[in-house]
């Protein structure tokens, strides 16, 4: 274990139940030296996860963490809802079904149902990937409202990993405009080789896109042909996923 993570978790908890603190007393409390203390709460506060208040001297906790509690909660609510409709899918086309949610500037998997075929793409659950090149990451970002939208891609680093990936600001906003208007997202094989991904934006009770899933597998089942029908069932099952977390407006999005 680490002893200054460990530290930085017992400060944190210690400010949840006290409310406001000193340095000494933190230190009194935790039996931490002054300088280790000063330390670990001089980075915390660089994050966001303590405040100190400059009249008093006092720490209590910071903006960040409520932000992260927020996400959280936000992320099991998503997960509890998305789980049976997303196993119902995975039985229903026997291909792997992943779900997404926005991590700054990449997407983050938080679940996965894989195929029960031999070949198939496995579980990626805790893995970050590029927005631009998969399915479920273009279908967050073609949903997002515009201004983000634009400062996520100015700020991208576009990196090629197949002879099919985006690598340009303008054919990918391209791209996006074609996503916006059918509904649905392709990684034609754009991220791994040999792999083809479809994808839908998944909606929260607010109106706007938080999350999203994609039906991925080898090419040679997931065609070209056959893009048209898992789209529409990824679209389908995205609009189940939102309406249950209360969006109320299960049209396509286009702007």
């Amino acid at each position: 274990m680490v002893n200054s993570v460990k530290r930085a978790f017992a400060i944190l908890t210690l400010l949840g139940i006290k409310g406001r603190m000193t340095l000494s007393q933190l230190c009194r409390e935790l039996k931490i030296p002054k300088s280790t203390a000063f330390s670990i709460l001089e980075t915390l506060e660089h994050e966001q996860a303590v405040a100190r208040e400059e009249e008093t001297g006092m720490y209590t906790l910071g903006i960040r963490l409520l932000e992260l509690g927020q996400e959280a909660q936000q992320n099991f609510e998503l997960r509890r809802v998305a789980s049976p409709i997303l196993q119902q899918l995975n039985r229903e086309i026997d291909e792997t079904v992943h779900l997404t949610v926005l991590d700054n500037d990449v997407v983050l998997y938080v679940d996965c149902y894989e195929s029960s075929k031999r070949l198939r793409t496995y579980s990626v659950i805790g893995v970050r990937a590029p927005l631009y090149c998969t399915a479920v990451g273009k279908a967050i970002l073609a949903f997002l409202d515009y201004d983000e939208q634009m400062r996520i891609i100015n700020r991208m680093q576009f990196q090629q990993f197949t002879p099919n990936t985006i690598t340009d600001r303008d054919a990918l906003l391209r791209n996006l405009e074609e996503v916006r208007q059918r509904g649905y997202s392709v990684d034609d094989i754009e991220h791994e080789e040999g792999v083809r991904c479809v994808g839908a934006p998944i909606y929260n009770n607010k109106g706007r896109v938080c999350a999203s899933l994609s039906i991925s597998g080898p090419a040679s089942r997931i065609t070209t042909e056959r893009i048209e029908d898992f789209g529409q069932k990824a679209i389908s099952t995205a609009q189940e996923i939102s309406r249950r977390l209360g969006y109320r407006n299960t049209a396509v999005h286009a702007r």
